[in-house]
């Protein structure tokens, strides 16, 4: 599913450049779950960006399924991104003006998900997570446990990629139809 080969990620600095990632090369089969470590500043963030598609500055190559991610310009990037990766992020990144709810249906909108799928899509999550009844809350009146199981954290694609910044508990690899999320 994901294959990279001669992955370089180079900062230019005054002092000459500096290489973030050099020569990494990796495949990562569909259903696998993986985990990157090392020490800080070891380029685990900066790999992470890459395979999520954050950043387009590298070189080498990059296939995602049947896909040359290296040779595809900005918008194909971050169409292919938006169908197919998803983020569990450390901090919960949740829109403090919009509800629960809300929460979980604004990445779907973004993934032109039918109007009715998503209201399926989001009840279903709310009653797996236990938390129908915090549906119509802001994320400020949320405990931090409610915030940790909020599927919102990472919405997905069937066949799809969720890259983390920090480890979770558990992160299931389908937890509904089209999500996945961290529980604790």
């Amino acid at each position: 599913m994901i294959q990279l080969t001669n992955v370089d990620r180079v900062y230019p600095l005054k002092g000459g450049p500096f290489y973030a990632l050099r020569g990494i090369s990796l495949g990562i089969e569909e259903g696998d779950f993986v985990s990157i470590m090392g020490p800080s500043g070891s380029g685990k963030s900066t790999l992470l960006n890459i395979l999520g598609l954050h950043d387009s500055a590298w070189s080498g190559e990059y296939r995602f399924g049947t896909t040359n991610v290296h040779g595809l310009n900005q918008k194909q990037r971050l169409e292919l991104q938006k169908k197919n990766i998803g983020f569990v992020f450390q901090s919960y990144h949740l829109l403090d003006d919009l509800t629960v709810y809300e929460n979980l249906e604004i990445p779907l909108s973004y993934r032109d998900v039918p109007k009715a799928e998503r209201q399926t899509i989001v009840c279903d999550a709310l009653d797996r997570f236990h938390i129908v009844a915090k549906k119509d809350l802001f994320p400020s009146q949320l405990s931090g446990g409610s915030l940790w199981r909020s599927p919102a954290r990472s919405w997905r694609s069937p066949a799809s990629s969720s890259p983390t910044s920090r480890p979770a508990t558990s992160i299931p690899t389908r937890a509904a139809k089209s999500w996945s999320s961290s529980a604790s």
